[in-house]
């Protein structure tokens, strides 16, 4: 353990019970911390996989450096959990934060989120969904709409994989909620979610309701459908070799609104980093 490791103080919190289930996060800070802002990390992993662990060490330390409180937050994952809950768990740990139930190290009022990739369209869904806004949404790699071709048809590029039939699929995911998948089911998670992508199931798994003919379910769930003019200020991070290609990310669309509107007269920051994915990060 490095020095500036050892200085961390680091708390293990349950943040809501729910049927049983308890939700725990994780609240980073430099000693002494008193009323500093504070991040809320929400990882990725399709809403299928991950857990409030997942943030890497080296990003981790820079926000600590910049004077932030890190408070990373396990989820419920779908499709055992619907997207519905999902969002009323961000929701609940938005609340916690804010409650001073943390402690004095955060100030209520300056609470940034930010996610990866799944964690990044939560981020997204936090614009329209927690109250009162929140002071800034960060999203690497998200997106802002689940009902476009790009996830609600069969993708080419996960179908030149093998294809995962319907029986794998079923066996690799359970009934029983679950707040965090286990790194050694990682992979059977994943092979779940290549299932949703080659078959463009994802939006029907993980919300129980088909995009094409209930569409108007999913109006609440697509964050570009959202964006007014007292949207949070956001900054919008996706690499040009991710997928799907930039010209039709979902979280473009979202820019291009926020560009449009100047919402609380702060555009949005579009970068395009020579990477994919993860190495964003």
């Amino acid at each position: 353990m490095s020095e500036n490791e050892a200085s961390i103080v680091q708390q293990t919190m349950i943040y809501k019970t729910v049927g049983g289930l308890r939700l725990p996060a994780d609240i980073i800070h430099a000693p002494g911390a008193q009323r500093a802002p504070a991040i809320l990390w929400l990882h990725g992993g399709a809403l299928i996989r991950g857990s409030r662990t997942g943030l890497w060490k080296a990003a981790r330390q820079r926000y600590l450096q910049a004077g932030f409180v890190v408070f990373t937050v396990d989820y419920r994952l779908g499709p055992e959990t619907k997207l519905p809950g999902i969002v009323s768990d961000v929701q609940a740990a938005y609340a916690w934060l804010r409650s001073g139930a943390a402690g004095p190290a955060v100030d209520p009022e300056r609470v940034v989120v930010l996610g990866h990739s799944a964690g990044g369209y939560l981020t997204l869904l936090s614009g329209q969904w927690l109250s009162p806004k929140p002071a800034a949404l960060v999203s690497f790699y998200g997106y802002g709409d689940i009902v476009g071709d790009w996830y609600s048809q069969p993708d080419p590029f996960y179908s030149q994989r093998p294809l995962v039939s319907d029986a794998e699929a079923a066996q690799a995911v359970g009934q029983a909620p679950l707040s965090a998948s286990d790194p050694s089911n990682n992979d059977q998670r994943g092979r779940y979610y290549l299932y949703t992508r080659q078959r463009g199931l994802w939006p029907q798994a993980l919300t129980g309701h088909d995009p094409a003919r209930e569409p108007e379910f999913f109006d609440p769930y697509c964050p570009v459908r959202h964006v007014t003019a007292d949207y949070p200020p956001v900054m919008l991070l996706h690499g040009d070799a991710d997928r799907p290609p930039i010209g039709e990310c979902p979280d473009r669309l979202v820019s291009n609104q926020l560009l449009d509107l100047r919402c609380r007269q702060t555009p949005s920051i579009w970068f395009v980093l020579g990477c994919a994915g993860g190495a964003v990060d």
